[in-house]
């Protein structure tokens, strides 16, 4: 078993906390959909809404809270929703405003490690500028002093937000270079579950812009990565077993939306 009785009941602790808090303070923004009331039913439309919003809950602060707690047992430091302060120099800017045109037009091919020593190579060159806050979803630190940072993305982002995401990745190293150029830092785009299985991730909309060995993990990779081998299935089982002593709560507020309460 990849996470411990305590790392479980951690889980399990936390999205109840959150659920529970999603239930009382859950208010549909549109009340009267009639043509879809008569369509399809109001508890039918009460239940999507409600499941639309956790949604939304699950991937905007769930998996990075998640992913914390799995990964502080074997880590040096784990942190979700991290603000990260550092510097982008002009030199930088410079550096990566080339990288990322080498690999739109195809003139380069992605290789994160390379890409990483050219921008920490003049992270402090040029003029330094104002200092940056940017967020990072989820910063663990390993036992070695890595700095793992994490991008958590929902499970379909479209070629223009990788495209974002990739220069973000790369403003993450500047950033963290202009502090200490000689700082050992990672970072991934992770997206916490595959919406193709049991097919593979249709990874087509990353090539050309990431190295996909080394920078995107999908499902099983993210959550094994920072808990270990099997970490995935036992999550899962967390999230059923909440899901199971949560349904009458949940079945309760759907009725209760579903009568206009």
């Amino acid at each position: 078993m990849a996470l411990s009785k305590q790392q479980q009941d951690k889980i399990k602790f936390y999205l109840i906390s959150k659920i529970k808090q999603k239930l009382s303070d859950y208010n549909p923004e549109t009340r009267s959909m009639p043509f879809h009331f008569r369509l399809l039913g109001k508890d039918r439309m009460a239940l999507f809404s409600f499941i639309q919003s956790v949604n939304t809950t699950l991937g905007t602060s769930i998996f990075e809270k998640v992913g914390q707690l799995i990964a502080e047992p074997s880590a040096k430091h784990a942190k979700d929703r991290y603000d990260l302060e550092g510097y982008i120099s002009s030199e930088t800017v410079l550096k990566i405003d080339s990288i990322m045109r080498g690999l739109r037009s195809a003139a380069r091919k992605p290789n994160k490690d390379s890409e990483t020593k050219e921008v920490l190579a003049v992270s402090q060159k040029g003029k330094i500028g104002k200092k940056l806050k940017k967020r990072i979803d989820l910063l663990v630190v390993a036992k070695d002093k890595t700095e793992n940072c994490f991008e958590i993305k929902t499970a379909k982002p479209n070629i223009n937000e990788f495209a974002g995401i990739k220069k973000q990745l790369l403003d993450w190293i500047a950033m963290r270079g202009s502090v200490n150029p000689g700082i050992k830092i990672k970072t991934f785009v992770a997206i916490p579950y595959n919406p193709y299985e049991p097919q593979p991730y249709e990874r087509w909309t990353l090539q050309g812009l990431f190295d996909l060995n080394e920078e995107v993990l999908v499902g099983k990779e993210f959550w094994d990565m920072l808990g270990g081998k099997n970490t995935y299935e036992d999550l899962l089982t967390v999230f059923e077993k909440t899901g199971v002593e949560l349904r009458g709560e949940i079945e309760k507020k759907i009725k209760s939306i579903a009568n206009g309460k």
